[in-house]
């Protein structure tokens, strides 16, 4: 997209400062991301295409990130000394009062930059990974009292284990890739648990935990801290939706708390950092000990399994189907992928007790 194309349609857009540049920017790989910088003193914006091809409803998507950013600023407003501009997304509406901008090259829309942050692709040190879990245990407490009624699902069944595990037991059936002789241990992993891992959904339906609105994608760098690397919030709202406590909470530490990155080859150096699980751990419950139910708290060690699991089953799933869902780097890497999930998941199994009693302990 050209600089000229890119003041074009900020100039849609309610922003009153004057456009200087725009360039890519971040390492996000579903929208098409723009830093704009402005003239004077501002902070700027970031200007994204819409992947349409994931998220095909735009207006319910909008919606959605207007409902949860305007209830989180109501909060923060009565929070003595909050900066709601920079503790959560503003949504900048176009001149036609719409959340977005939609013309030949896509739809688009604009946010308010967040100035004066950091982000991280990996979780280092154990201060960073406390900081992590009290900016997504805060954005968790920020929302609480949103109906989830009231927020659309637009990525349906996105978490649900019966789905994931019902898609891959399809593929497996049918073997479109001709792959599935060769990875019978990776079989047996996913049917051996199977049926454990859907204990979070089998506890939503009995109503034994509440369904609230989540974020549903807290990976490590969709939190932003500040100058000083204090939380201060968590961005990335596309996937929030009605969801369990569990969803969040395990994937953060699914990508906060693995010793290895998440195609590593070497299996040996894959497991369960029980430091970096702690801090996390004693972030968000510093957070959100006082709003979650005791039979939440009882299952926040079990459910890193059971969203490591799920992601490792959807990368295994893909590569029985031919790699067509993930971008692959090489031939074997959804596999590779897959199995860093289940060694991650077969670390946690074997750490349960100990992940279990810090869980207790910090409640």
């Amino acid at each position: 997209m050209e600089e000229k194309d890119l003041q074009k349609i900020y100039a849609q857009f309610k922003a009153n400062d004057p456009f200087l540049k725009g360039y890519p920017f971040g390492s996000g790989h579903i929208h098409d991301t723009y830093r704009i910088e402005v003239e004077g003193t501002g902070p700027g914006y970031i200007l994204q295409r819409i992947n349409t091809h994931i998220f095909p409803d735009v207006e319910h998507l909008q919606q959605n990130i207007l409902q949860v950013t305007q209830h989180i600023r109501r909060k923060l407003e009565k929070i003595p000394g909050s900066d709601p501009d920079r503790e959560t997304l503003t949504l900048i509406p176009t001149k036609a009062e719409k959340l977005y901008f939609h013309d030949d090259s896509g739809y688009w829309r604009l946010y308010l930059f967040i100035d004066r942050h950091r982000s991280y692709d990996r979780v280092e040190t154990t201060e960073q990974a406390y900081q992590g879990g009290r900016a997504i245990g805060r954005f968790e407490q920020l929302i609480a009292g949103l109906d989830p009624k009231g927020i659309y699902e637009v990525l349906p069944a996105f978490h649900d284990m019966e789905v994931r595990l019902n898609n891959f037991f399809r593929v497996l059936e049918k073997d479109p890739a001709g792959r599935a002789a060769s990875v019978h241990e990776d079989i047996r992993f996913v049917e051996e648990r199977a049926e454990k891992m859907m204990t979070i959904q089998h506890l939503g339906r009995d109503g034994k935990i509440p369904l609230r609105i989540t974020h549903n994608d807290t990976k490590f760098n969709n939190v932003l801290l500040d100058e000083n690397d204090q939380a201060l919030c968590v961005i990335d709202l596309d996937t929030v939706m009605p969801g369990y406590i569990h969803y969040d909470f395990g994937d953060a530490i699914r990508t906060s708390a693995n010793s290895a990155f998440e195609d590593e080859k070497d299996l040996s150096k894959v497991f369960v950092r029980l430091d970096l699980f702690e801090a996390f751990s004693r972030g968000f419950l510093e957070e959100t000990k006082d709003e979650l139910t005791a039979m939440e708290k009882e299952h926040l060690a079990f459910s890193a399994q059971v969203m490591t699991f799920i992601i490792g089953v959807r990368f295994l799933t893909d590569y029985l189907d031919g790699d067509h869902y993930f971008k692959i780097h090489h031939p074997g890497h959804n596999l590779e992928r897959a199995r860093v999930q289940f060694r991650l998941v077969a670390s946690m199994e074997e750490h349960r007790e100990e992940m279990e009693k810090v869980i207790r302990q910090l409640s």
